[in-house]
C-alpha cells in the first residue's frame, strides 16, 4: 500500500508530541524495578572503590552478580534476603595483593575474612606449589575456599623445577626448560610470577635469566611481585632499579616495600620517586606495603650467603666460626639489636634474642649461630614508622598484609583494619575513599582481576558492610592470631560469608586469568 507524503509527514509528527508528552508526564523516570533478586543490601553509603566520594544507593544482586546500583522500590520486587545498611558503608571487598598460606590445609583463611579480604594473592616471595598448575588448580577447584584465590607462581620454584636449583650459572637448557615451565602456568590462569631475591635460591639469578622470564610475563599481560634482592637502606635503590629493568617488559610490583634501618617522611618520599619516575611508555610500576613496623621472615635473614644453602652450615662453622660469629654480630646490631629480634617458632616463639641470650648466659650471635639459618622465624623491629607511613598513603601503592593464618606477626590478623583504624581514624593521613580505592580496585586493575574491586552493575558482587569506627585491628604481637571485628557482612561472590564475626558459609572461588 502506497501511504502520500503528506500523510507520512502528519503521522511521524503526531508520533513525536506523543512522545513529547509522555515523556514530559513521567518527568524521565526510568522504568520500576520488576524481578526476582537474590539479595538487597539498603540504605547504604557507597564507597565505590573508585576513590571518588560517597554516596547513598541501594544494591541489588542477582546470583554471583550486581545487578542494579540506584534508588530501589522493594515493594514491586521479589527478594530472598534485605540487609539494612543504613548508617553504615558499604565497598567493594578488600584485595590482599601479598598473602601467604596453604589452600589445601587452611581453604576457609578466616584471618582474612574477619578484616574484610575476600581475595589474596599465593605464590609470593618466589616459592609456590610444585606441582603443575593446572593440576593445582584442579585441586582448588573442590575445596571449599573462604576468600577467592590469585595464584602467582615463584621464580625460585621454577628453578627447582628446571633443575637449576642453586646454580649461579644454569645451561641454556635450563634456562629454556624454565621458560616452558613459565608459560604452561601462564596457560593454566596464573596472574604472574613472583621472585624472592633475597632468598636462596633466587639470589643467584642475574639479568640473563630474570629478563627473558619478565618478556614471557609481558606476553602474556601478567605482572612480577617482587621481593627484591636488598631491603636494607644502603642497597634497596639499586634493588628497586634492578626490579625496573624487567619492568621495561612486564607490569612489576615492590612486594612489601621497605627501607630496613632507613628514617624518615623524606628518604620514603626519595625511594617512592623510583616508582613515579617510570617512563609512561613503559609498563607499570607499583608497589605494596602492610601497615607494621616489623617484618616477618626466617632467621637465614641475619646469616650470610656463605652460611646457606647449597653450603654445608656445619662446614661453615668448623672453619670459618670467628668470621661468621663476627657478622652475626655486626648485623644483628645493624638491625636494632638482639631486642629487635622476636622468634616465632618454637621452641622460642614469644621471646627475643636478647631474651634467650640471657636465659643461656650466651652472647646473642652465640645463640644464633647454635639455631643456624633453617630452624627458626622471627619478627624484626626494624622499619622506621614515618618513613613507612610515606610509602602507605602514596596513590601508587596499595595493601598487603604479608600475613598467613599460621605466621606469629599480627599483620596476618590486622592490616587492612589497621588501615582504616589507625591511619584513617586515629591519625586521619587518609580519607576513607582513598584507602578503599588502595584495597579494591586499585589491586584489581593492577593485577588484572576482571569485574572486581569496584562496586558497579555487572560486576562481581564482593562487597563489605561496615561502621567505620567499629574497624578494630585486635592482633598485637603478643596474641598475633585475634580476629578483627567490625565487618558486620562480608559478602564473596553474592553470597554472605562472614556475618556477627563468624563464618557463615565458604563462597570463594580459584580465579584463573582469562578464564
Amino acid at each position: 500500500m502506497c501511504i502520500p507524503l503528506s500523510l507520512k509527514v502528519i503521522w511521524k509528527s503526531s508520533l513525536a508530541i506523543i512522545l513529547l508528552n509522555f515523556f514530559s508526564c513521567t518527568d524521565h523516570k526510568e522504568p520500576e524495578l520488576t524481578g526476582t533478586y537474590d539479595l538487597l543490601i539498603k540504605n547504604g553509603q557507597l564507597i565505590d572503590g573508585s576513590g571518588g566520594d560517597a554516596y547513598k544507593a541501594d544494591i541489588l544482586i542477582v546470583a554471583d552478580t550486581i545487578a542494579f546500583i540506584g534508588e530501589v522500590n522493594a515493594e514491586n520486587i521479589s527478594v530472598d534476603t534485605v540487609i539494612d545498611a543504613s548508617g553504615k558503608v558499604v565497598s567493594p571487598g578488600f584485595i590482599d595483593a601479598h598473602a601467604h598460606g596453604d589452600p589445601q590445609k587452611t581453604p576457609r583463611f578466616e584471618n582474612f575474612l574477619a578484616m574484610g579480604v575476600t581475595t589474596i594473592c599465593l605464590g609470593q616471595d618466589g616459592s609456590s606449589t610444585e606441582e603443575p598448575m593446572a593440576s593445582h588448580f584442579t585441586k582448588l577447584n573442590q575445596r571449599t575456599l573462604g576468600p577467592n584465590i590469585v595464584q602467582f607462581i615463584g621464580h625460585g620454584t621454577l628453578r627447582k623445577l628446571a633443575g637449576i636449583g642453586f646454580s649461579e650459572n644454569p645451561t641454556a637448557e635450563q634456562l629454556a626448560q624454565q621458560q616452558e615451565l613459565l608459560q604452561e602456568a601462564f596457560d593454566a590462569g596464573i596472574y604472574g610470577m613472583s621472585t624472592g631475591l633475597e632468598y636462596t635460591p633466587g639470589t643467584f639469578a642475574t639479568d640473563e635469566e630474570l629478563i627473558p622470564l619478565a618478556k614471557i610475563v609481558g606476553q602474556n599481560d601478567g605482572m612480577i611481585m617482587s621481593h627484591v634482592r636488598n631491603e636494607d637502606d644502603d642497597q634497596i635503590e639499586a634493588s628497586i632499579r634492578e626490579l625496573l629493568r624487567q619492568g621495561q617488559y612486564c607490569k612489576v610490583q615492590v612486594a612489601h616495600m621497605k627501607s630496613v634501618y632507613g628514617k624518615g617522611k623524606e628518604r620514603g618520599e626519595r625511594l617512592l620517586k623510583l616508582i613515579e619516575e617510570n617512563p609512561a611508555d613503559q609498563y607499570s610500576v607499583t608497589a605494596d606495603v602492610y601497615p607494621y613496623n616489623a617484618s616477618y621472615t626466617g632467621i637465614g635473614i641475619v646469616f650470610p650467603k656463605w652460611a646457606k644453602a647449597p653450603n654445608n652450615y656445619n662446614e661453615v662453622v668448623r672453619t670459618r666460626r670467628p668470621e661468621l660469629l663476627a657478622y652475626l654480630r655486626q648485623r644483628i646490631m645493624d638491625r636494632n639489636g638482639p631486642e629487635a629480634t622476636l622468634f616465632g617458632t618454637a621452641p622460642y616463639a614469644g621471646k627475643t634474642l636478647a631474651q634467650l641470650s640471657e636465659e643461656k648466659g650466651l652472647p646473642f650471635e652465640k645463640v644464633l649461630l647454635g639455631i643456624g639459618p633453617n630452624r627458626a622465624s622471627g619478627a624484626y623491629f626494624i622499619m622506621d614508622d614515618a618513613l613507612q607511613e610515606s610509602i602507605i598513603v602514596h596513590p601508587k601503592t596499595m595493601i598487603c598484609s604479608d600475613g598467613s593464618p599460621t605466621m606469629r606477626h599480627p599483620r596476618g590478623y590486622g592490616s587492612f583494619a589497621k588501615i582504616i583504624e589507625e591511619y584513617h581514624i586515629n591519625r586521619q593521613v587518609i580519607s576513607l575513599e582513598e584507602a578503599v580505592r588502595k584495597m579494591t580496585s586499585f589491586p584489581a586493575q593492577t593485577i588484572g582481576l576482571a569485574k572486581r574491586g569496584l562496586i558497579q552493575e555487572g560486576y562481581y558482587a564482593d562487597i563489605l558492610i561496615f561502621d567505620p569506627s567499629a574497624i578494630k585491628a585486635n592482633a598485637s604481637y603478643e596474641n598475633p592470631h585475634e580476629l578483627a571485628t567490625g565487618f558486620e557482612n562480608v559478602i564473596i561472590n553474592g553470597e554472605v560469608s562472614w556475618q556477627k564475626e563468624q563464618l557463615v558459609q565458604t563462597a570463594g572461588r580459584s580465579l584463573r586469568k582469562n578464564r
